[in-house]
């Protein structure tokens, strides 16, 4: 074990090393030229055409979901426990500057999103069960022609394998803890039983899971439909106590992630290796895992819409990691910089952290069930989404006859993850979730024409049927695509 603990570590180091971070920033950045800063120039548009519609009642057509459960589906995956121990993680181990860079990520992580579903659109295919099928395997196949399918396949090789990993058995942990942390609080009595617990909590997490995933993708839109937006109230609402509570302390809280996103080795108070390398390697890093921009992983959930104009569901897609970076984490950072704990830098931080956090406010017992409610939701709601991912992934390589096997084994792993060390599978997971990146990120270079076209034509008819917004109604800046 410690010998593959040592390849894993090194190939991490590799693939979360400066040319990745290069890579995926810069990707970024080139889309967001390359759109005239949609996420900017057309935020307004964006907003009303995704959260403002949220009451409007929409319909799915057979094999399909409405777009709102695409998004719903996708923010299930991303808004998970990432939003909560990953930000966490971030912050005691690459220090607050973390934060800062985690918002650049997230920020020009809006134009990959936004590019990557609206590939995922044009490219998409009906399966032999109807459904309409789509994501980084699809557009490299349907795009860049089968030639290069090798790098669809090597794709859905390393996303079926991620599934299992931080898309499930990290998830089902954290939420193990959780429950556990809040059982022992009321309960210590129970502590002794800690083993047997685990066990439980996993086999019903197994049938819970089970029997969503066997209902298909029109059963998991439904349900994560129900969950998502309920966990996020509930966890936003508590956040926003915990801050307003503390409002003294926002001012330097935002100057600590200010000043350390760019300070040097040791700033803080000595801690071994928290400086501004860390900060850019562990808030880049942690970005990408909770909001998943440049995975390719979202656009497979999107795909599967209704919606026909890939421009409208690619909104969905800024507007997933705006939700999810730049409001729910940076939430989740305040909360703890404003709380006055003690957080232990140089060190991976634990749940445990965010329970004080919010006990500071709330009290213990009041912590204790909220983390332990949030993370239940989120962490189920992230493993359904994920098991989607990875059955699309394991369909293209071995077709649809055989996705019963994965459905199985997916399961199976829910209970492992909440009996298991989770500290080995989370480090192979954030390793294969460098290597989807670079199949994905060379294909939405490669593309990048195609959804700028695409892009320049939909708010060329929009902005012609759209006259009537003068400049006393704050007309929107034209968009410039290159």
């Amino acid at each position: 074990m410690d010998y593959l603990t040592e390849i894993n570590e090194a190939l991490s180091g590799v693939v979360w090393g400066a040319p990745m971070l290069v890579l995926l920033l810069g990707t970024g950045l080139y889309l967001s030229v390359r759109t005239g800063f949609l996420q900017i120039t057309r935020f307004g548009y964006m907003m009303r055409n995704t959260l403002g519609r949220i009451f409007k009642k929409q319909k799915a057509d057979d094999g399909s979901v409405t777009p709102f459960q695409a998004l719903t589906t996708a923010l299930a995956a991303t808004a998970g426990t990432g939003n909560i121990a990953g930000v966490t993680t971030a912050l005691t181990i690459g220090g607050p500057g973390a934060i800062f860079w985690m918002w650049v990520s997230g920020f020009i992580g809006m134009m990959t999103k936004y590019v990557e579903i609206v590939l995922a659109i044009r490219y998409r295919e009906r399966n032999d069960k109807g459904e309409y099928v789509g994501g980084p395997m699809y557009y490299i196949k349907n795009g860049l022609g089968k030639g290069v399918n090798w790098l669809g396949v090597l794709f859905c090789l390393f996303g079926s394998l991620a599934a299992l990993g931080v898309g499930n058995a990290v998830q089902v942990g954290n939420m193990t803890s959780s429950i556990k942390a809040a059982l022992f609080h009321f309960a210590p009595g129970t502590a002794q039983l800690e083993d047997l617990i685990g066990l439980i909590i996993g086999l019903v997490t197994a049938v819970l899971v089970g029997l969503t995933l066997f209902g298909g993708f029109k059963r998991i839109g439904r349900v994560t439909e129900a969950v998502v937006p309920f966990a996020a109230v509930l966890y936003i609402v508590a956040t926003l106590a915990v801050i307003f509570a503390n409002m003294g302390e926002v001012g330097a809280a935002f100057g600590q992630i200010f000043r350390l996103a760019f300070a040097p080795q040791a700033a803080l108070g000595g801690a071994a290796g928290v400086g501004a390398r860390e900060a850019i390697r562990w808030g880049v890093r942690r970005g990408v895992f909770t909001n998943e921009a440049g995975l390719g992983s979202a656009p497979i959930a999107h795909a599967g819409t209704s919606e026909k104009s890939p421009v409208m569901q690619g909104l969905y897609g800024i507007c997933e990691v705006f939700i999810d970076t730049i409001v729910m984490c940076t939430l989740t950072a305040l909360t703890l910089l404003v709380s006055g704990i003690a957080l232990p830098y140089g060190t991976t931080g634990t749940v445990d952290l965010n329970i004080a956090a919010f006990a500071t406010v709330l009290g213990m017992d009041a912590s204790s069930l909220l983390l332990c409610a949030s993370m239940t939701l989120f962490a189920l709601a992230t493993v359904l989404g994920w098991a989607l991912y990875g059955m699309r992934c394991f369909e293209y390589i071995f077709g649809t006859g055989r996705l019963k096997l994965y459905q199985a084994v997916y399961v199976l792993v829910t209970v492992l993850g909440a009996t298991t060390d989770l500290e080995m599978i989370w480090s192979v997971g954030d390793t294969l979730n460098g290597l989807m990146a670079v199949p994905n990120l060379i294909a939405l270079l490669l593309l990048s024409g195609v959804a700028v076209e695409i892009t320049k034509k939909h708010f060329r008819h929009t902005d012609l049927r759209e006259p009537k917004m003068g400049k006393a109604k704050g007309k929107e800046r034209p968009l410039r695509l290159r």
